[in-house]
């Protein structure tokens, strides 16, 4: 994804990028909002953006992105006035669609500010579950994150030696949030770490090497791809038992890895926007869930475990990883 120019909305809070208007149609062009909870050059944040205009490149629509910043910025007061600065944004600019993307831009803002009132919202990215924010209702519908679990264990436990998962994830909204959902409707028991920072995330990595039978690690949220390369020599080092992940960027640190699409996120938003925007009704489209998963092994991994793939799945990998 090409990076937007931006300005400083709010410093170190929102930052405002000028997005595109493609004059698909006459007249002027309609006024959507993408509001991203994270920040740019997070890849899985850049990744649903990315989705999203591909869609919106073919219609008059001017797209605006606001950047919410709370995957670095994780105090609830930080939150709370990111989604004031936000909203204040919407009320002086009176864009006719919001796109809301990942968990903390729908809890912040649109729960609170925009349930059951105007403009239309189209959500993605908000993980299992979106009935706690009051979600599907009169103006709000999306698409649900589903972790592909259940697959990822199944490669897992035939390398594994007891049934011990444990779980690895920054000390997040979302990680916990993911921890919870995969116990709940899984009806798992997971043994879980969630890391203050790159260094913790050693720490617990290396722990549930000894706590746990397989590991699931979830995204690290961007905040430690400064130190990518150490912590996948660390991971290649430590690496005990298997591990899966469902993010592309996890895969150097996992055996397999089952990737949800981020681009498809974006893509059922933006699509879902235009039927919104020509007419219909939010409260008509169902709340949807994600459906891509694509396989990446980990073959230096795999080689420490003492791991060997058969021809028919590594046949079907997407990627992999030498």
């Amino acid at each position: 994804m090409k990076m937007k120019g931006v300005c400083v909305l709010c410093a170190l809070v929102i930052f405002l990028g000028i997005g595109f208007s493609a004059a698909a149609e006459e007249g002027d062009p309609i006024s959507v909002v993408v509001v991203n909870s994270y920040n740019w050059g997070y890849p899985w944040s850049d990744g649903i953006v990315q989705g999203i205009e591909d869609v919106m490149i073919g219609y008059n629509i001017a797209l605006t992105h606001l950047q919410m910043d709370t995957k670095r910025n994780t105090s609830e007061e930080f939150k709370k006035e990111a989604a004031k600065k936000v909203q204040a944004w919407i009320q002086a600019n009176k864009p006719e669609l919001i796109i809301a993307v990942d968990d903390n831009a729908s809890k912040y803002l649109i729960a609170p500010y925009y349930k059951n009132s105007y403009p239309p919202v189209v959500f993605c990215g908000v993980n299992w579950d979106a009935s706690e924010y009051g979600f599907p209702c009169r103006n709000v519908t999306g698409m649900v994150e589903i972790t592909p679990v259940s697959k990822i264990l199944a490669q897992l436990k035939p390398h594994a030696k007891g049934s011990t998962i444990g779980f690895l994830g920054p000390d997040t909204l979302t990680s916990r949030k993911e921890a919870e959902n995969i116990e709940k409707h899984l009806n798992l028991k997971l043994v879980k770490y969630f890391s203050k920072d790159a260094s913790d995330w050693k720490k617990g990595f290396a722990q549930l090497q000894d706590k746990a039978d397989m590991l699931l690690l979830d995204s690290d949220g961007g905040l430690y791809a400064d130190q990518a390369g150490a912590l996948q020599s660390f991971a290649l080092a430590n690496t005990k038992i298997p591990a899966g992940t469902a993010f592309d960027f996890m895969a150097p640190y996992a055996l397999i890895a089952y990737c949800k699409s981020p681009e498809e996120q974006g893509r059922w938003a933006a699509q879902t926007a235009v039927k919104i925007l020509k007419g219909a009704s939010p409260s008509s489209i169902p709340i949807a869930q994600n459906q891509e998963a694509d396989l990446i092994i980990n073959m230096p991994i795999a080689k420490k475990l003492g791991v060997t793939f058969p021809y028919d799945l590594l046949s079907t990998a997407e990627k992999v990883i030498e």
